[in-house]
């Protein structure tokens, strides 16, 4: 089973949040969380941590901070476990993936004006074209950064790997001889959200006002 599990910050509920949960956590990551300047980053990067605990408590696994570690490519992942996971974050909403075995990654990004023309360079031919030739090219631009996004976090190397290099069809997508397939997540219509995995998967959404379940 994979869990997507996501929420929305808010400011009156910030200093809750910070009494009655930062001290769950190592003295490191609260100092983090309290050298924030912006209350919006602070809440975006505590629930991230918050999510991930609470998914793993949902699969009676404990979230110890040791456990925690990070590859050479600064991915996060989790000792001792089977379970992998990925957190990513964008205006208001927080958005947390587990999955047992299969190597995910989860990207979302709110929907804004945005200069287009300096991506171009981050693009395929094909895909600049497709997108020049789109009626709603801000929406298309989103969808096609959150595809590739996902799929070099699932992958493991991040930026590391140009996303000029491969291109998203069809839902897939292939790097360095790995599989990979994208599914849209849909949580708000403000934003993208796409999952790229490596197997088909069973994926649960758990949401602040509903639980929706879908087989991919």
């Amino acid at each position: 089973m994979t869990q997507i599990l996501y929420s929305y910050i808010c400011e009156r509920n910030h200093n809750y949040l910070l009494t009655n949960y930062l001290d769950g956590f190592s003295d490191d990551f609260q100092k983090k969380i309290l050298a924030y300047r912006r209350w919006q980053d602070s809440q975006l990067s505590l629930l991230g941590r918050l999510l991930l605990r609470h998914g793993l408590h949902q699969t009676s696994k404990n979230f110890v901070e040791e456990d925690l570690s990070y590859t050479l490519y600064s991915k996060p992942f989790l000792n001792n476990t089977t379970t992998k996971f990925n957190i990513s974050h964008s205006g208001e909403i927080v958005v947390c993936v587990l999955s047992d075995r299969n190597d995910v990654g989860i990207d979302i990004e709110i929907i804004q004006d945005i200069n287009i023309e300096g991506f171009e360079s981050q693009m395929t031919n094909r895909e600049w074209d497709n997108l020049s030739l789109n009626e709603d090219s801000k929406i298309a631009f989103f969808d096609y950064w959150t595809q590739k996004e996902a799929v070099i976090k699932a992958n493991g190397k991040g930026l590391s790997i140009p996303l000029k290099s491969f291109e998203v069809t069809n839902n897939y997508a292939k790097i360095e001889n790995d599989d990979f397939f994208v599914k849209e997540i849909f949580l708000d219509e403000k934003y993208k959200c796409h999952l790229a995995f490596k197997d088909k998967i069973d994926v649960m959404i758990v949401g602040p006002d509903r639980i929706m379940i879908h087989e991919l």
